[in-house]
């Protein structure tokens, strides 16, 4: 009978040890929640205020392009379209590269910005600092330029000691490209799937 009172206990204890770790980790996601969801807004919104021209509002889009799909912001000042900041990742030599590209209306990349990367401090983190290769994104007309590094014979210079990060950065805004390309109809021949908006939001 003593082993059976003993088995009951550890029984109740763990149960009611478990209880108690949920309740603390409940209560510390629900007060943690709201800071970390506008943490998270905010970033974004400074992220798309940087790469993209003034604006006065945004509504949050998916599209899929060739089977994936992508999120993007379309921006608005007034009636009138500003330009599109395009969710847009690939893999670089650490591991995924996620970026942020502003495209304006007439299809010219207005700046782009890092959300999250991998990559090698000292070489391929340089993505998010070296001035030489984040400026020659401003401004860039995709007519104009061959969207390669150099060492594949296109017109981007890579960062020194880091070709790998140098093409992921450079496929990440050719993506973006293409989907703006099928959101504004320039692309016809791509694979589109149903384009859904979700809340618009102003830019303050």
């Amino acid at each position: 009978m003593a082993v059976q009172s003993n088995l009951n206990n550890m029984a109740l204890v763990l149960t009611l040890t478990c209880l108690f770790c949920s309740a603390i980790l409940g209560g510390a996601y629900a007060l943690t929640k709201d800071p970390i969801d506008k943490a998270a807004e905010a970033k974004t919104a400074k992220a798309i205020g940087a790469v993209l021209p003034e604006f006065d509002a945004t509504s949050y889009e998916t599209v899929s392009v060739d089977g994936k799909d992508f999120n993007y912001y379309l921006a608005k000042k007034g009636s009138e379209t500003v330009g599109y900041a395009v969710e847009s990742s690939t893999s670089g030599f650490g591991g995924p590269l996620s970026l942020i590209v502003g495209i304006t209306a007439d299809g010219v990349v207005y700046n782009t910005s890092v959300l999250s990367h991998s990559e090698t401090p000292g070489l391929g983190a340089k993505c998010t600092t070296d001035e030489k290769f984040t400026s020659q994104w401003k401004g860039l007309n995709p007519s104009e330029k061959i969207l390669k590094v150099k060492q594949d014979n296109g017109d981007i210079d890579a960062i020194t000691a880091s070709t790998i990060t140098s093409r992921a950065y450079t496929l990440a805004v050719q993506n973006a490209l293409s989907v703006v390309s099928v959101i504004t109809g320039a692309n016809p021949d791509a694979t589109t799937g149903a384009t859904t908006s979700k809340e618009e939001t102003s830019n303050e």
